[in-house]
C-alpha cells in the first residue's frame, strides 16, 4: 500500500469518526463525492491546485470562498487542512477509504453500475433490492455509463463483477459450446 493511501485512510477515518459523531456520514460522503467530481471535471481547478508557485495560503483563500456555506465544517476543515499540508491530491483515495469505512460501519455496500444509458431512480432501487438481497447488505447503487457496452449491465460490489452485458452472456455460450465441443 502506498504511503498515500496509508495517509488518506488516516483522514478518512477521523473524517468518519467526526461524521458519526454528528450523524452525518452519508451526507459527508456526498459531499466529499462532489469535490472530488468537481476536481476531476475541471481541468483549471486542477492546474490551479496542482501548481507549485502558488502559496497554499492562495490556494485556501480561493477555496474557502467556493465552500463555505456549501459544505460542512468538518469537510471545510478537513479540505483546509489538506491544502495547508500540500495533500489535496489525496482527495480521491480518501473518498474511497470513507466509502469502505462508512459502509463497513452502516452495513452498506456500493454497487457500480455500468450501463449504455442512465438509470431512472426505480431502475436503481430494483438493482439495490435484489443485489441487497444477494449479498446480504443494503445496496447503494452508482450508475456508470459504458459506451462499449452492447446491452445489458455489469454490477461491481467490491472485487466481485455480475457480468450481464450482452458481450458477457455471448462469451459464456461460446465457452459452453467449446466444453461441448470437446
Amino acid at each position: 500500500m502506498s504511503r498515500e493511501a496509508v495517509v488518506a485512510g488516516r483522514y478518512a477515518k477521523a473524517l468518519y469518526e467526526i461524521a458519526a459523531q454528528e450523524g452525518r456520514t452519508l451526507e459527508v460522503e456526498q459531499e466529499i463525492r462532489a469535490l472530488v467530481n468537481a476536481f476531476n471535471e475541471d481541468q483549471d481547478i486542477q492546474k490551479f491546485i496542482s501548481t507549485p508557485n502558488i502559496s497554499e495560503a492562495a490556494k485556501w483563500e480561493a477555496l474557502e470562498g467556493a465552500l463555505e456555506g456549501k459544505m460542512s465544517k468538518s469537510v471545510v476543515s478537513l479540505v483546509k487542512l489538506l491544502v495547508e499540508r500540500g495533500r489535496i491530491g489525496i482527495l480521491p483515495e480518501l473518498l474511497d477509504r470513507y466509502i469502505k469505512i462508512t459502509g463497513e460501519a452502516l452495513g452498506l455496500a456500493t454497487a457500480t453500475v455500468y450501463t449504455t444509458y442512465p438509470l431512472n431512480e426505480e431502475e436503481k432501487a430494483a438493482i439495490a433490492d435484489e443485489f441487497g438481497a444477494l449479498v446480504n447488505k443494503k445496496i447503494r447503487v452508482l450508475n456508470e455509463i459504458d459506451k462499449d457496452l452492447l446491452g445489458g449491465m455489469k454490477v461491481r460490489i467490491g472485487d466481485t463483477l455480475y457480468d450481464g452485458s450482452l458481450a458477457g452472456k455471448l462469451e459464456r455460450l461460446e465457452k459452453s459450446f467449446r466444453r461441448q465441443a470437446l
